[in-house]
């Protein structure tokens, strides 16, 4: 037995001191953070302002686009402004707790109506914060009024105390442009053809014109025809025309880039919206009363029955609860993945160099094989405990009201018993694949050999992550359930399962299948480990190694 625990410590530290297994450690972490912080700096920094041209003949929506444009906008500064008023711990326990309905009937008439040139009195103060509500039209409407915002950023900074933080307002991701004068010649936009448009502006969309001196090429053209308002769709409304080129009537928008389509929604809605109103207007119906009518709705709450009485109601830690589980299962993958591969790389190196032979003259075959299944699993019980460590770390750090769901995923973490499951079921899953892989180890001489045997291998060990969504999404379901019961899966499914609370006859049942699996594994690893690890040149065949394992005592 000592000779297993030496052997299994020569492995630990022989892995543990590579400078890949450092980095290893240390990237995880610096990965994490970067894959949360990152793209809220990328959608900040990185993004580039998106120029458009607009070219309205009917001359009925462009102030309509523009408007819809300086409301996006106000919803991003109202954005920043709510995490702003949240970090800096504005306001009081009761005005926290009040409803954005109560608020908002605290607003003075004629708000809109006001000059802030000369500044807010504390009413007026007090009513504009109780509106921060990036979803309320009149806020956004006010906010785009001259000197409103730094009107309220004076109240804001007093009722903050002494030297708070300057607020900085986000910049503009949208925006209209106009061509220059000379770009048009002699051509009119207002009544040129839709062809003649797209002629002059199509180089500047394909950047083989600079557009106004901006670094990026023009994003979007979009053209308003003059009979826009006559090639309206839906009920009473008669389109004449082919209908295969119905996409050459009404707005056409034009753009290189076919996945960035905020702009393309922001002009569609906002000129529908304008064209309800119309419509509302042309049938002599109350447009504010159908909006009312609209806006009313009988609320809806989801409730989970498995929770205690009176605390039944879906919160946004249930849902996350729900789906946490698979960042377990991707982690888990990778963590086994990682240490079987590293296990089976340092066998056949053993192997090709002829150490083995030297092992194999002071310990059994079986004290080396235990001994690289304990040493390599403490490998991956370090990699693990400080991937788990600085997972928690991260979200920890990264919580506030920037990254909401990340102080709800660590409450998850801590209180849902995942992490116990997470232990037990990579402890299992690590003792099936590394026996399998420890046998393929055994059998090869070369890693071109083992690569091959590799390949197949990382197939079946695939299996869990392309279904990792679907047992989430049905965790009782047919899919789930027959994968549980398939040894080489059950820690994956079951650990995917976990938040869904299977059955506990499921989990006993298909943990005493997990277990005896590992034992059999490890078992029929061990034989296997017997017969190559001194067998030098071709790998045996399947019948020949049948025959001797068959032969063994």
């Amino acid at each position: 037995m000592n000779n297993t625990f030496h052997i299994a410590g020569r492995e630990y530290s022989e892995n543990a001191r590579t400078k890949g297994f450092w980095i290893n450690l240390i990237m995880f972490p610096l990965i994490l953070f970067a894959s949360i912080k990152v793209p809220q700096l990328l959608e900040e920094k990185a993004k580039p302002t998106r120029h458009f041209v607009l070219v309205d003949q009917s001359g009925e929506f462009e102030s309509v686009v523009d408007q819809a444009l300086e409301r996006e906008y106000q919803r991003s500064v109202v954005k920043k402004l709510l995490e702003y008023i949240q970090v800096n711990h504005l306001g009081n326990d009761e005005q926290e707790s009040r409803s954005t309905a109560e608020m908002l009937e605290q607003i003075p008439a004629g708000f809109m109506e006001m000059d802030f040139a000369a500044g807010l009195s504390g009413d007026m103060a007090d009513s504009m914060i109780a509106m921060v509500d990036k979803e309320n039209p009149l806020l956004l409407d006010m906010l785009a009024k001259p000197g409103a915002l730094d009107a309220f950023l004076d109240v804001l900074y007093q009722q903050l105390g002494a030297d708070p933080p300057l607020f900085e307002a986000p910049r503009r991701m949208l925006e209209r442009s106009s061509m220059p004068q000379d770009a048009w010649g002699d051509l009119d936009p207002t009544t040129a053809s839709t062809a003649e448009i797209v002629a002059v502006i199509k180089p500047y969309l394909l950047d083989e014109k600079n557009f106004l001196d901006f670094k990026d090429p023009l994003f979007a053209l979009v053209i308003v025809p003059q009979d826009a308002l006559q090639q309206l769709k839906g009920p009473g409304k008669k389109n004449d025309g082919d209908p295969l080129t119905a996409h050459e009537r009404g707005v056409q928008f034009w753009s290189t880039n076919l996945t960035d389509n905020d702009l393309a929604k922001l002009v569609e809605r906002a000129i529908n919206d304008d064209i309800q109103q119309r419509e509302f207007g042309a049938r002599n119906l109350d447009s504010a009363a159908i909006k009312a009518a609209q806006n009313t709705k009988m609320q809806f709450a989801s409730f989970d029955p498995k929770k205690a009485a009176g605390e039944e109601v879906v919160s946004l830690a249930d849902t996350i609860r729900k789906f946490a589980p698979i960042g377990f299962v991707y982690l888990m993958w990778v963590a086994i993945f990682t240490v079987v591969n590293m296990l089976l790389n340092n066998m056949v190196e053993e192997k090709s160099n002829r150490i083995i032979e030297v092992l194999l003259s002071s310990a059994t075959p079986w004290e080396i094989m235990s001994g690289k299944l304990i040493g390599i699993a403490g490998v991956g019980l370090t990699m693990m405990t400080v991937w788990i460590f600085s997972l928690l770390g991260v979200l920890k750090f990264m919580a506030g009201p920037s990254v909401e769901w990340a102080g709800v995923l660590f409450e998850v973490i801590q209180s849902s018993g995942l992490l116990p499951l997470f232990a037990f079921y990579f402890f299992c899953g690590y003792m099936i694949y590394s026996g399998l892989f420890l046998a393929i180890g055994s059998l090869c001489t070369t890693v071109k050999e083992a690569q091959n045997f590799m390949g197949t291998a990382t197939v079946i060990l695939m299996v869990p992550l392309f279904t990792m969504v679907f047992v989430t999404m049905d965790p009782h379901g047919s899919l789930a359930t027959f994968l549980t019961w398939v040894p080489l899966y059950t820690p994956f499914v079951m650990m995917n399962r976990a938040a869904a609370d299977p059955p506990t006859s499921v989990m006993i049942g298909s943990g005493i299948l997990m277990g005896v699996t590992a034992i059999f594994s490890l078992w029929l690893s061990s034989r296997i480990f017997r017969i190559g690890v001194l067998r030098i040149g071709q790998p045996p065949k399947i019948l020949e190694l049948l025959k001797s394992l068959l032969s063994q005592r």
